[in-house]
């Protein structure tokens, strides 16, 4: 395979992930911007304002990371300059990614705060952020390099 047809190969696939990852990213987005206006908003604590405002800028800036390859695409392409579009794509994801996980955790963090006022408070958003960071961080950066199971 030859360095194009591998870049093609790698754009399809980032193309793909961002299918999966911003209908989520964009869902949160939405639902967090219209919570301040839904009923009993007006009784949340100080805390949990400050923990439902930094979710919402991290939603915020999930959204941008997972756009922005769309947008390099877009001022990119017609350049053939492949390789930088593919490269920026991907540490894009992964930022996206990494703001889309604060961003659930404190969502969570301030939902269970408002429902609960014991132990479950850290607790529930602590198993998620573990699974989080277990299943989308931690273990495919160990994996080793160029190892094939079947």
């Amino acid at each position: 395979m030859n360095d194009e047809e591998k870049r093609d190969r790698q754009m399809m696939e980032l193309l793909n992930e961002l299918r999966v990852a911003l209908p989520g990213v964009q869902f949160l987005l939405a639902f967090l911007l219209t919570v301040p206006f839904a009923q009993g908003f007006e009784r949340i604590t100080s805390f949990q304002k400050s923990v439902f405002y930094a979710a919402l800028l991290f939603t915020a800036a999930s959204v941008v990371f997972l756009i922005a390859p769309s947008a390099t695409h877009r001022l990119r392409f017609h350049k053939n300059d492949r390789a930088f579009i593919v490269e920026s794509a991907h540490k894009y994801l992964i930022a996206g990614l990494a703001c889309l996980a604060v961003a659930l955790i404190l969502a969570l963090v301030m939902v269970t705060d408002f429902l609960y006022d014991h132990w479950i408070v850290v607790a529930g958003p602590a198993v998620v952020a573990v699974l989080l960071a277990v299943l989308w961080f931690i273990r495919p950066l160990l994996r080793p390099a160029g190892e094939e199971r079947p």
